[in-house]
């Protein structure tokens, strides 16, 4: 008897993050291409979209997460039944970037797994003159400490927001060609920051 192994049809990504730090400016931006530039509290908010790629059908789940630590029960089963996470701080916000470290160690502790997909992604990097978090130190602890993958990004300006995704998904294990079931937005990085691609690897999801 032959076993084969059947492609993800089902994934949910979850953003994670300090209060303000743009996560749901990034999952706006993406599934809509808007930005909202006043700041709403959210509590929680699932965005499911259906994609129907060369005749299958996939479900990919987005949870927008509270940025306060008044529900860590929430949190906790958001944690459990997400398949990969973003780790959102803002770049003009040094407790912003503790809190990740704090949400990633929760993480590996509630998915006893230390290979879990995650992301973490320095937003709000079109405020230069604010900047106070370094994305050298940051890419080193990230990618070499940590072994997890380090985007920085601009929800405001739409720079690299649609990689943040290809790199969520791409770890998720989804098929690979997500394509053309999203437009193609050209993505330009600011000129004012040095921008690390995400790492290369073999299974790289396409989003156009």
């Amino acid at each position: 008897m032959s076993l084969e192994v059947k492609e993800k049809t089902h994934v949910r990504l979850v953003f994670l993050g300090a209060a303000g730090v743009g996560k749901t400016a990034l999952i706006q931006r993406f599934l809509e291409d808007t930005f909202e530039p006043k700041h709403k509290r959210t509590v929680e908010e699932m965005h499911s979209k259906e994609y129907d790629i060369g005749g299958v059908k996939i479900s990919v789940e987005i949870l927008d997460t509270s940025g306060s630590y008044s529900f860590p029960a929430m949190r906790k089963l958001s944690i459990q039944n997400s398949d990969a996470f973003a780790l959102v701080y803002a770049v003009d916000d040094p407790e912003s970037l503790e809190a990740v470290k704090i949400l990633r160690d929760e993480i590996l502790e509630i998915k006893e797994d230390k290979y879990t997909p995650i992301v973490v992604v320095g937003n709000k990097v079109d405020r230069v003159k604010e900047r106070q978090v370094s994305n050298e130190d940051v890419l080193s602890t990230v990618e070499m400490d940590w072994n997890n993958s380090y985007l920085e990004a601009s929800a405001k300006e739409n720079a690299n927001v649609v990689e943040v995704f290809k790199e969520l998904l791409q770890q998720a294990n989804l098929p690979c060609r997500i394509s053309p079931a999203l437009r193609r937005r050209r993505e330009t990085f600011p000129k004012d920051t040095n921008f690390r691609p995400p790492m290369n690897k073999t299974n790289s999801c396409i989003l156009s």
